[in-house]
């Protein structure tokens, strides 16, 4: 039987996809550490004061 030869390694597209999640991770840690990314968060989205809105549903009673 003719030897096989040697197992190449790990493929390029998965070397690329490592490299591309590892360098994505990396940079939302730095934002969010230096506070870069801004005022994101769910306050921002409130309509201000980050206050609980009210409804019109009056609560059922018994």
């Amino acid at each position: 039987m003719a030897d096989r030869p040697p197992y190449p390694g790990i493929p390029r597209w998965v070397k690329v996809s490592g490299i591309l999640a590892i360098v994505l991770i990396l940079l939302v840690v730095v934002l969010l550490v230096t506070g870069a990314g801004g005022d994101h968060g769910p306050g921002r989205h409130s309509g201000g004061g980050g206050s609980t809105p009210t409804t019109s549903i009056p609560a059922r009673t018994p």
